[in-house]
């Protein structure tokens, strides 16, 4: 950004743009660290398993929104996920994360 804005014309340095940013709540787009890390949920799942014991398929299902990044943007996929046999109910991919997805 401050070298865009500086060939345009502008006198910035990065600390000013960095600043600015800031203020306006905007943030670059790029992978993250520790975006695969595990979550904190994690405990209360394997404590639920431990107390409840799902012995027939269909008792419970998860769902699973991921984003898998492209050259152009993001491609957003959603599963469906039954716990007992681990099988993938439904599964479906977007390029946008609205309702109708």
């Amino acid at each position: 950004m401050t070298r865009w804005l500086r060939r345009k014309g502008y006198r910035v340095n990065r600390k000013r743009v960095q600043r600015l940013m800031r203020q306006m709540g905007l943030e670059a787009i790029y992978r993250k660290p520790n975006l695969s890390g595990r979550s904190p949920a994690i405990g209360c799942i394997r404590i639920c398993c431990a107390i409840w014991s799902w012995i027939k398929p269909n008792q419970v299902w998860s769902a699973d929104i991921t984003y898998v990044p492209l050259h152009g943007g993001y491609a957003y996929l959603c599963a469906v996920i039954d716990w007992h046999s681990r099988y993938v109910l439904a599964r479906e991919l977007s390029n946008t994360l609205d309702a109708g997805f």
